[in-house]
């Protein structure tokens, strides 16, 4: 899922300086389920964004709702109208939602209020990790399951670095090297000789290095490569 971060209040509050009347919306997706940008999230800003100490003058009228996926263009068509006099929309969506808004609601302005910071998952209560980096081009089959783009430091596709220590990065001893964890589950299930093969060099167009991405629904359940 796609994991995002409140933003200082400082930045935020500067960045509805001279708007009257806001709308909060919260998102009921991916950064909900990481608490930083559902529904709850956003009557916590609100209350937060009404305390008289963030602002020289008084504070903006700030008013709450919360649409389920602000990524989808429908669901924000079918949201029922801006209340009356909103001079800005402020965004508890990722990136891809607060444009999705904004390209809706233009020529009211959309702000966002999280940071975007990666495609992750959670393993223990409170704590997400990095896991994708939406290459465009998965190669986890060959891996184990463990992407060395996302969780190689260097993001190395050929084994491991000179540095690991053989268990940890030398980035950080908190961070596992990602190929030994690879080698070591290719190990486990007797596909090691999946890391003997030759590939060509990689192509990164899929990833973005060739402008921004576009998918269109081209098969069955989904799939592009089925007609």
């Amino acid at each position: 899922m796609i994991v995002g971060d409140i933003k200082p209040i400082e930045e935020i509050v500067a960045s509805i300086s001279g708007y009257e009347k806001i709308l909060i919306v919260g998102c009921g997706s991916c950064v909900s389920v990481c608490l930083s940008g559902g529904d709850r999230e956003a009557q916590m800003l609100s209350q937060e964004l009404k305390r008289k100490v963030h602002y020289e003058n008084a504070p903006p009228a700030v008013a709450v709702d919360n649409i389920l996926r602000q990524c989808e263009l429908d669901l924000i068509e079918a949201y029922h109208e801006i209340p009356e006099g909103t001079d800005a929309v402020l965004s508890l969506a990722c990136g891809a939602g607060v444009q999705t808004m904004a390209e809706a609601l233009d020529p009211l302005p959309v702000l966002p209020a999280l940071n975007t910071t990666f495609l992750g998952a959670s393993f223990e209560p409170g704590i997400w990790q990095e896991m994708c980096k939406g290459c465009g081009n998965c190669l986890l089959t060959y891996t184990g399951g463990i992407c060395p783009i996302a969780r190689c430091s260097k993001s190395l596709l050929h084994g491991p670095c000179g540095g690991t220590n053989g268990r940890n990065c030398e980035v950080s001893p908190d961070i596992p090297c990602a190929w030994v964890q690879i080698i070591e589950r290719l190990s486990r299930q007797n596909k090691l000789d999946l890391l003997s093969g030759i590939h060509e060099s990689r192509d990164w167009r899929p990833g973005g290095a060739a402008g921004p991405r576009i998918r269109v629904r081209t098969g069955v359940g989904g799939s592009p490569g089925f007609s």
